[in-house]
């Protein structure tokens, strides 16, 4: 039975009983603390604005208090009662009193085994979470009973180890639940906020039978490994840049031969030659994997090798004309006969426009008898209209 009147406070009595609080100088970062003895009849009990206590008697909790009061407890245990139904039944009465503090209580968690996540793109991917989370007691009874009971939990890190192998649990279920709704490995880094209000919406159903209430998480951080996340970062370019694999790749080993100075002059004229015809390779393996997989997003100049964006006929970079002449070819060869682009000697159709670069049939000048063996509708001799 438990009454809130209050009761001068007092260092003992005949029968045993004395005051009982949770001196501030103890409390500290414990969440939780026992009194160290068996609650006596006419025991007082000190409670705090910032604290519960919850009086248990033979197992049993028989009051929540959670008012700022001073409460005077009774049980059978008086010192010359006790001692009485002790001798006659052998039975000694447990009755006790835990003091929960209210207040917030931070954390860290991080996971010790991986978890892996089926991704559509790279596969099965281990992933490491971090971070750090707010929480407090919920439900008094749930707390005492799960971590007192259940996982004999004594002491404050006693309970935050539980909390933390928990967090580390609940932020993998969220995991899973958003990859089943479409969340991929390239989506993790822009998505940390949402997935924190998700384990956040989760922690109730989670953390409630356990009595605790999570408020917040911050610093959510999910690793992946190395080889993943070099990928990630590969693709992320790609997209900036607006190019294919392919591409990027050549792009690459462009950019890293031209770093390369060192060498004498002559080593360097039989790299050039060397790294010309490699480049020239990846290229035509270029235009092979693109008629596989679809156009990429433009064409390599053939004489700088710059990216020409489709619908340009000419290189923003040095100018030279979409299907012009490679590097060291001489002249600007035949103009078409259809578009006047220049075209290399030999090839058969326009680079530019695809029309025929064979001369057409000679034609006689009705006027003049000329034999005319140009496509223009006049001619060159007289100025006479030719038949079409």
């Amino acid at each position: 039975m438990v009454t809130n009147k209050p009761i001068p406070a007092s260092g003992g009595s005949l029968i045993g009983a004395t005051t009982i609080n949770w001196e501030d100088a103890y409390k500290g970062p414990n969440v939780m603390w026992r009194v160290p003895r068996n609650i006596k009849w006419g025991d007082n009990i000190v409670v705090r604005e910032d604290e519960i206590a919850v009086f248990y008697r033979d197992g049993k909790v028989l009051a929540y208090l959670d008012k700022p009061d001073r409460y005077s407890l009774t049980s059978m245990n008086a010192r010359l009662a006790g001692n009485v139904i002790q001798a006659l039944s052998g039975v000694r009465q447990e009755a006790e009193v835990y003091y929960l503090q209210k207040r917030l209580f931070d954390g860290k968690f991080g996971s010790a085994e991986p978890y892996v996540f089926r991704d559509p793109d790279f596969g099965l991917v281990q992933l490491r979470v971090f971070g750090s989370y707010r929480w407090r007691v919920g439900a008094a009874d749930n707390f005492i009973n799960q971590f007192v009971g259940t996982f004999g939990a004594i002491t404050t890190p006693d309970v935050e180890g539980r909390l933390r192998d928990q967090m580390v649990i609940l932020v993998y279920n969220t995991l899973g639940k958003m990859k089943d709704q479409g969340l991929r490995v390239t989506d993790l880094a822009g998505s940390l906020q949402t997935i924190e209000q998700a384990v956040l919406g989760l922690g109730p159903q989670h953390f409630g039978p356990l009595g605790v209430e999570l408020n917040q998480i911050q610093g959510l951080s999910i690793n992946l490994p190395d080889d993943v996340q070099a990928a990630v970062d590969t693709r992320s370019k790609m997209g900036v840049l607006g190019v294919n694999y392919m591409q990027y790749q050549a792009g690459q080993a462009m950019t890293t031969a031209a770093a390369n100075t060192s060498g004498a002059a002559g080593s360097l004229a039989g790299a050039g030659v060397g790294l010309g015809a490699g480049l020239g390779i990846g290229y035509g393996m270029s235009g092979q994997m693109q008629g596989m997989y679809g156009p990429g997003p433009g064409t390599p100049c053939s004489k700088c090798g710059t990216l020409i964006p489709a619908g340009n006929r000419f290189c923003p970079q040095c100018g030279n004309p979409v299907g012009g002449p490679p590097p060291g070819a001489t002249g600007g060869g035949t103009p078409c006969p259809k578009c006047g682009q220049p075209v290399p000697a030999g090839v058969k159709f326009c680079p530019n426009c695809g029309a025929s670069t064979a001369p057409p049939p000679a034609r006689k000048c009705p006027k003049c008898n000329a034999d005319v063996t140009t496509a223009g509708k006049f001619c060159p001799n007289c100025g006479a209209a030719l038949p079409t």
